[in-house]
């Protein structure tokens, strides 16, 4: 559990991550994202949720410690968010940048916005709690929470 004075109290169990613009650039995964995903996985179930616009998920995935969503409806947006629910929302972080991503951010306990190479949707950050430059940036806050908690709490 990680208590935020004056905020909420989080009992995380799972980290939902989009894939394009926030853990891959143009269908591949980030350098630094393998190791944290493996220093997250000893806590937590970590998630990668995608449309799979390249086609290469699975492939750039393969020898990662995550449990991998392709959407396969035709309102992403809302497929995003029900994940979540399925998931038990109030256990949830999601991470994003897409428009397709917010009520992804908005339905989680915490929602991450992330100002990559591809942007940030203006309508992600207005659902979001936090937002990070980059993914590493995001996935370090569940590694050293006191980031988090210097982050969020009131």
């Amino acid at each position: 559990m990680i208590d935020i004075p004056n905020y909420k109290k989080l009992t995380i169990k799972h980290i939902v991550c989009d894939y394009n613009g926030s853990i891959a650039k143009d269908g591949s995964v980030l350098p630094q994202v393998q190791s944290l995903f493996e220093i997250l996985a000893k806590d937590y179930t970590v998630h990668v949720i995608t449309a799979d616009t390249f086609g290469s998920v699975h492939k750039e995935l393969e020898d990662y410690p995550v449990e991998i969503k392709v959407l396969s409806s035709s309102d992403h947006t809302q497929e995003k968010a029900d994940y979540i629910h399925s998931l038990g929302h109030t256990s949830c972080v999601a991470i994003g940048n897409g428009n397709n991503d917010s009520e992804m951010l908005k339905t989680a306990m915490i929602g991450i916005a992330l100002l990559g190479d591809e942007g940030c949707a203006s309508k992600l950050l207005l659902n979001s709690d936090i937002t990070c430059k980059k993914i590493e940036e995001a996935l370090e806050l569940f590694v050293y929470p006191k980031r988090l908690i210097a982050t969020l709490r009131c």
